[in-house]
Formats: C-alpha cells, structure tokens, sequence
C-alpha cells in the first residue's frame, strides 16, 4: 500500500509509503487525502502527523511519468488532487497536521509538507522547489512561499530550484523544529501537546486561524498556470526529457 495508517493514542499517523522516493500518482493522492479525512472524522484523534515509510526521502513530488502520458483533463486531475483538494481538506480539518520530514521534500511533497500546520524537519531533512530545471511551474509555492519568507527570498528558492538544508528552513520559518533524534518522537510529543489542549477552544481557535478568505482563488490560479504550462508543448518536451534522463 502507497499510504499506511497508525493510530496511537489520540493522534493518528499517515505514512507515505511508495518505494523508492514516494513519487506522487492520483491514486496514491486519492489514498492520502481519504486518510487524512477518516483521521479528521473521528473524534478521538486529536492531531495527525504526516510522515514518510521511505528512508531518505519525505516525497520527491509528481510521478512525471504520469504527467507525461496524461491527456489535458489527466493533468487537471492530478493537480486537483495535489492543490485544490489537499488544502480544502487541510483546511476543513478542525485538528493540527504535523510534516514529519527526515529526508528530502521536493516539489509536491513541499506541497504536501506547507499544506500542514507544522513542520518538523530532522537533521538529514532538505527541501527544495525543482519545477522550473523540467519546464514545469511551483505553482502554489509562488502564492505561498512569499507570504512565509518575503518576496525576495521566494524569488530566489523558487527560480533557483536550488536545495537547501533544515538550518536554512528553520531561518526562513518553513520548520517550527529541527531534531538531531528522532524525527517522528518530536512529532510525537508535540502532538501530545497539542491533543492535551481542551478540545472546543482548540477547534475554535484553530478553525480563527485557518480562516484565510482568498485561499481558493490562490489555489484555483496555480492550478490553472500549472495545467497551461504542463500541456503546452515546451512542458511536455521538459517532461519527457526529465523522463528519459537516466537517475541513480
């Protein structure tokens, strides 16, 4: 199974779980975003943490293989999975998300590390927005990552493409934590104390601060450039020669 769900106490734990590097395909957003809705459903879990079963790797973004052979609508339903209906989710939620991330995040599993509320990062943890090197947008990171960092800096991480380390991602205010142990342990204790808050006022204040009134048009719009840019013919040559570049 591409996704793996644990529950210890109050706090549920989803796993991306796609050997080798937890590539992204429909199916496997589909799985993620139906374990984050049971994990919102029930009322005995508390908090969720988002972590990877794949060593070195939290998720290296999209299948772009599956980019490749997608007809238009093909594209539009990946991004839909991806953006749209990960941040309508995340949003809808009413409990804290925690990014557990002890190895690379790239691209969309940047995507699915800022969707939640906090990120957690591991020594071994770097992170980078690689769309432009294979001709493909950072779409929602282009509305989300100058609110976080300025407009300067987003410039430069996201038409650089360029990795950077947790020390960097913590100075920037990408991660609340870094951990020299165990990633997951650290996201454990913070969940349990986010889940020993009184639940009513927790959900109240947590539904005030997630109340962002423009969050749908930003996302619609990097769907749209996303899906422009995907199906034009320069992004499939960058697909494609992507797909074909032999990688270790």
């Amino acid at each position: 199974m591409e996704i793996t769900s644990i529950t210890e106490g109050a706090i549920a734990r989803i796993r991306l779980a796609a050997p080798p590097v937890n590539a992204l395909t429909v199916p496997m957003m589909r799985a993620f975003l139906s374990a984050l809705r049971r994990a919102g459903e029930d009322d005995t879990i508390r908090a969720i943490i988002v972590e990877s079963a794949v060593p070195r790797y939290f998720c290296a973004g999209l299948n772009l293989s599956v980019l490749k052979d997608a007809a238009d609508a093909g594209v539009r339903q990946i991004l839909d999975c991806l953006y749209t209906e990960l941040m309508d989710v995340q949003f809808g939620l009413g409990k804290p998300t925690i990014a557990a991330v002890a190895g690379a995040a790239r691209g969309g599993g940047m995507t699915i590390a800022v969707s939640c509320n906090v990120i957690v990062a591991g020594e071994q943890a770097s992170f980078g927005y690689p769309e432009l090197d294979v001709a493909m947008l950072p779409a929602i990171h282009l509305a989300h990552l100058p609110q976080v960092v300025g407009r300067h800096r987003a410039y430069e991480l996201l038409f650089t493409g360029r990795t950077f380390g947790v020390e960097e991602a913590r100075e920037l205010g990408l991660a609340s934590r870094i951990t020299a142990g165990s990633v997951i342990d650290e996201a454990m204790a913070l969940a349990q104390t986010f889940a020993g808050k009184p639940p009513e006022a927790f959900r109240a204040a947590h539904a005030a601060f997630m109340n962002e009134n423009d969050h749908r048009s930003s996302v619609q719009r990097a769907v749209d450039l996303f899906c422009e840019n995907a199906t034009s013919e320069h992004g499939r040559r960058g697909i494609a020669s992507f797909s074909r570049t032999p990688r270790s």
